[in-house]
């Protein structure tokens, strides 16, 4: 089988599109891997080299969250036809919102991984500005236009209904992460989070109000400078900055408590690392994340800095909790593995080649 698939360098996109065309390699699936955004790092581009059913057709159009679009996304709409037409590929997966509604000549298969609307209210808790009305109109017209929408979690998916829909077809298949790229090691007394400090998605504010009162150090591994270019330094925290693949996965090993008490967080690749590093899980309490941790982890409202600081200090005081809140966490993330993701991705993918493209949808 051939798959014609789009994926961005710029955050968890493209480690789910790493790891999953890894484990599409053994189901004998050959990936067109198709790139926009930005250009790749060279460890980017090393990592995609090391896969051999990958072929890398690398670009760096803006996407449609980015600020004035739109002439890149058409541009890149002819590119990714000409690829079509090169590849001729069984099915196009698409990891990001646009371009479903082009004349392709295969089944479309479109990813929702986070989308504006979608996160305005979860953060800003109000209606996304009337400057997003082409992205809004865009999207939904591309969205209606594929024949699976897929989301990695329910939540996320009613979410992407509730803005674009209805939908021809749709599917919910939950992310994975490698096990073997994360241990447990022996465990120390801090509580450790990944994030952009800025991004109030992430909600690490709530940990930076908490941290003066939590009973160990709280460490934060993540960009500390917003996008306009200012620097967020809280006191409280110990800043360890944007760290390499496998420093992070250090810290992981270390930490006793992984925290992200997100407002919105589609799926939570992060928390699933730390999880299968042994971590005991302190998360949002949002639909999403309870969807994919259910009891294997502990919530905190993100409005709560007080129950966020109770809690942990809960678990930093009470071993025997908190080693056993870890041993859930870990069970549940060696459940969501990319193998089961591929599999998942592979049922559907034979599924969709029996359907024509389908018409757009005005």
């Amino acid at each position: 089988m051939k798959v014609l698939m789009t994926a961005d360098p710029i955050g968890g996109v493209w480690t789910f599109a790493m790891d999953l065309c890894a484990a599409l390699r053994p189901l004998h699936v050959r990936v067109a891997l198709a790139t926009l955004g930005r250009n790749l790092t060279e460890a980017q581009r090393q990592q995609s080299a090391a896969l051999p059913n990958v072929t890398l057709h690398e670009s760096a159009f803006r996407l449609e969250w980015m600020p004035e679009p739109w002439e890149d996304l058409e541009r890149a709409g002819e590119w990714l036809l000409r690829l079509d037409r090169e590849v001729r590929p069984d099915v196009v997966h698409l990891n990001h919102l646009l371009h479903a509604d082009l004349p392709w000549r295969s089944p479309v298969v479109s990813v929702g991984h986070s989308c504006v609307q979608s996160w305005w209210a979860a953060v800003r808790h109000e209606r996304v500005p009337a400057e997003w009305s082409v992205y809004r109109r865009r999207v939904k017209r591309s969205l209606q236009a594929a024949r699976y929408v897929v989301a990695p979690t329910q939540a996320m998916l009613t979410e992407l209904e509730r803005y674009y829909g209805p939908f021809h077809d749709t599917a919910v298949i939950q992310n994975g992460r490698n096990g073997r790229l994360f241990t447990a090691g022996r465990k120390e007394r801090f509580v450790f989070c990944a994030g952009r400090l800025w991004d109030g998605a992430k909600n690490v504010a709530a940990l930076a109000a908490a941290a003066p009162r939590v009973a160990a150090p709280v460490f934060l591994a993540g960009e500390t400078v917003d996008p306009q270019g200012r620097r967020i330094e809280p006191p409280g925290m110990q800043l360890l900055g944007s760290l390499e693949p496998e420093e992070l996965s250090s810290w992981y090993r270390r930490a006793a408590i992984y925290a992200l008490p997100a407002r919105y967080e589609p799926f939570g690749l992060t928390a699933l690392e730390a999880a299968l590093s042994g971590c005991a899980l302190v998360l949002g309490d949002i639909d999403s994340l309870r969807e994919v941790w259910g009891a294997a982890a502990r919530y905190v409202d993100p409005d709560d800095h007080d129950g966020l600081c109770d809690t942990l200090n809960e678990l930093l005081l009470n071993d025997s909790l908190r080693n056993r809140l870890a041993a859930r966490a870990m069970a549940r993330a060696r459940q969501l593995t990319p193998s089961r993701c591929a599999r998942q991705y592979v049922d559907l993918y034979r599924q969709v080649r029996c359907f024509s493209p389908c018409s757009i949808t005005p």
